[in-house]
């Protein structure tokens, strides 16, 4: 009789190995989501040392030749994987489902075939003729790109081997991938694990470059193995709320450029378009004199963005706590301004709801924004309203003093730029000197203390 394989239960949610099969994943803790999978044992014998290949090693001080870029033609998107797509690369764009991950790299390859390239489009979620209406009702012209519709692994890599042309590869998505040697369905941790695998190794052996789509969870992370975020070299989210035209691409990994770059595109009725200028499509819609309104001078990476951040405070509703209602922001950063606010300028807010909006629809995360959040709430708890032509910027300690931030020098430009008259900062150390001049036409108030701040919204007084 033949000895039955044996088999071990994997986490769909996070891809942890058990040796026998329970109703909760002990390392994520997710319900119902063990999976049994076989492992087949290998009856191959092992090379002997004789035979195995050697490293091919180089020293560390060699000659250093930059990876040669291909440009997508996408400013915002070359701007987010570091100047353009490496070859041999392998780049994993995740987002929540019709956020616009297949729009965006539908018109990157269609620039790219438009630009000469040999690109290969398969989908393993639509037909072909489903793209090509997409295409047609995004108005994109690109007769020489490559379309396929297939979920089969084996059939995709042999096509790959024999056209060894093509220069950029996108696979949409990774979880409708299969492998007919993996007993799993497709999306399962196998199969995603083994698909991304081989698809990965025919990258880095031929040499061209693979975008993967990826499928998010509820909670906003991408769905499969962790190992799969390992594997690649580039991880990108592209976030944004359906309320919003607004999309952001933000990487989360970057072997070939920076992390802390974005990219802003606009959602219109022919598809993403590139948003140069941020700050000025941001605060578009602002109406001055309005109490709970104050403008943050934030960096995105190298990218200098102005954001109107907005407060209400309204009376407790009910014997429950007090209600904090947060877009945009970190809750948990709140809740310690508000508790600065109150044991160091004596502000009663404990007893006060208070909702809070990153408008437009960007989340910050930089510690920058706690100045400019604080004259928000500051503003809605007097009624003064903040200065049309004022921007604020400046970490809060839990003391209530103000410190400092980086490059504020980029963040004062971008709103000189934008014609605002007057900003609000930290005190900055040897403000004499010529890198700390103020743009021309920018005058700056420079606080040490959230009483400061709090003084600037008295009786008769304004953030001017």
């Amino acid at each position: 009789m033949a000895k039955r394989p044996a088999s071990h239960f994997v986490c769909q949610s996070c891809g942890a190995v058990h040796s026998k099969w329970s109703g909760r994943c002990d390392a994520c803790g997710e319900w119902n989501t063990l999976v049994e999978e076989s492992v087949e044992p290998t009856n191959r014998p092992a090379k002997s040392r004789a035979r195995a290949g050697r490293l091919n090693t180089v020293h560390l001080d060699g000659a250093i030749h930059p990876p040669p870029r291909t440009e997508t033609t996408i400013a915002e998107f070359d701007r987010v994987l570091g100047g353009g797509l490496v070859p041999a690369s392998v780049v994993l764009v995740g987002g929540d489902p019709g956020i616009g991950k297949s729009t965006l790299l539908l018109q990157a390859t269609c620039a790219l075939a438009r630009a000469g390239k040999r690109v290969l489009y398969v989908s393993g979620e639509e037909a072909v003729d489903q793209i090509r209406l997409r295409a047609r009702r995004l108005e994109l012209d690109a007769p020489t790109l490559d379309l396929a519709a297939s979920i089969n692994v084996s059939e995709i890599a042999a096509s790959l081997e024999h056209d060894r042309e093509h220069q950029v590869v996108v696979i949409d998505s990774i979880q409708t991938m299969w492998l007919e040697n993996i007993e799993s369905a497709p999306g399962s941790v196998a199969q995603v694990r083994a698909c991304a695998f081989e698809l990965i190794r025919m990258a880095k052996n031929i040499g061209f470059s693979l975008i993967l789509v990826g499928h998010v969870t509820k909670e906003g992370a991408l769905a499969g193995p962790r190992v799969l975020e390992h594997m690649v070299d580039a991880v990108m989210y592209f976030e944004g709320d359906r309320g919003h035209q607004f999309r952001i691409l933000r990487a989360a990994k970057n072997r070939f450029g920076a992390t802390d770059e974005i990219g802003v595109f606009a959602m219109t009725d022919t598809g993403l378009t590139e948003v140069p200028n941020p700050s000025a499509l941001f605060l578009a819609e602002r109406r001055g004199n309005i109490a709970g309104s104050a403008v943050f001078a934030g960096l995105e990476g190298t990218r200098p963005v102005l954001l109107e951040i907005q407060a209400l405070l309204s009376p407790k509703a009910g014997d429950g706590a007090p209600r904090r209602a947060v877009l945009g922001w970190e809750t948990a950063r709140l809740n310690m301004l508000l508790a600065v606010l109150e044991a160091r300028c004596g502000l009663k807010l404990g007893g006060m709801d208070v909702h809070l909006n990153i408008a437009g629809g960007l989340r910050v995360t930089e510690p920058a924004a706690d100045l400019a959040v604080a004259a928000a709430l500051v503003s809605a708890a007097t009624g003064t309203p903040t200065s049309s032509g004022t921007a604020y910027f400046g970490e809060v300690g839990l003391s209530g003093e103000i410190r400092q931030v980086a490059q504020s020098d980029l963040r004062l430009k971008e709103a000189q730029k934008l014609g605002f008259e007057h900003a609000v900062l930290p005190r900055r150390v040897a403000a004499g000197s010529a890198r700390n001049r103020p743009p021309e036409g920018l005058g700056l108030r420079e606080i040490g203390h959230l009483n400061d701040l709090v003084e600037m919204f008295g009786p008769g007084d304004s953030a001017e």
